[in-house]
């Protein structure tokens, strides 16, 4: 797989389709301690038709780099590889801490950003007592279990629990200092003051029964966009992964419709 060095990091990316589609890139960014096979299903789907870009964040899957303190340094990871694929505009699809460097590319540069999807993601990082819980935890507890008590929260009851384990086992090869860094960065994102700024049309897809970032955060954040559609899918957090023909539905519709 091609990698781009960058700020002493190699991120490792997909760059797929045709490159004479009419319809501008599509970017699909990960959340916290995923990898870009979390989008093998919208890779496959609009990769037929259209430029599809999608990488590893900094840490993950096989990137390297250590972790960072703000959700603006993985943005600038993301606009320093479309700068080095000539990628001047793009729709961006970002997943829970994916959607968080989407918003805030967004805000940054509104010219670049055709449209914008926001799976199962928020503008301002609240966390339940449970989840504030189980982060104090996380120094008390093999790293293994912590990643275990995460993931399986990510998922609606009933998820089938082989697919639930494999997941587990792939979240923690991520490295404990590039999660627990980067949970840090999460804590201190807050764009909801701006969110009226973003003018970029948006779709928000959320899952019924998401407990990490539950419906009442996502839907304060779209009170506060100028342009959002809502959606609400039942499933988890994990929206990617539980419901990835659903989502491309929903992706398919909304990036396909004329401005």
């Amino acid at each position: 797989m091609p990698q781009l060095e960058v700020d002493g990091a190699a991120l490792t990316y997909d760059d797929e389709g045709p490159r004479d589609a009419r319809e501008v890139p599509l970017v699909l960014i990960h959340g916290w301690t995923a990898n870009r096979h979390r989008w093998d299903h919208q890779m496959a789907h609009f990769g037929e038709r259209r430029r599809v870009i999608r990488l590893d964040l900094r840490g993950h899957g096989e990137s390297t780099g250590a972790g960072v303190r703000t959700i603006a340094e993985l943005a600038r990871d993301v606009l320093a590889l479309l700068g080095h694929l000539e990628v001047e505009r793009f729709v961006l699809v970002g997943h829970s801490m994916g959607g968080m460097i989407a918003q805030t590319i967004a805000l940054a540069h509104p010219e670049r950003v055709e449209r914008m999807v926001l799976v199962g993601s928020i503008a301002r990082m609240t966390y339940s007592r449970g989840r504030g819980l189980l982060m104090a935890a996380s120094t008390l507890v093999p790293y293994r279990l912590f990643v275990a008590a995460n993931i399986q929260r990510a998922f609606a009851p009933g998820h089938p629990r082989e697919e639930i384990r494999a997941h587990v086992r792939a979240s923690a090869e991520t490295p404990r200092e590039v999660v627990m860094t980067l949970y840090g960065a999460m804590r201190a994102f807050d764009v909801l003051g701006r969110a009226g700024e973003i003018r970029t049309p948006t779709l928000m897809v959320h899952g019924y029964h998401d407990v990490q970032l539950p419906v009442r955060q996502m839907l304060r954040m779209a009170k506060a966009y100028p342009d959002a559609v809502v959606r609400i899918l039942d499933a988890g957090h994990e929206l990617p992964l539980e419901k990835p023909a659903e989502l491309t539905a929903v992706l398919d519709r909304f990036v396909s419709e004329k401005p």
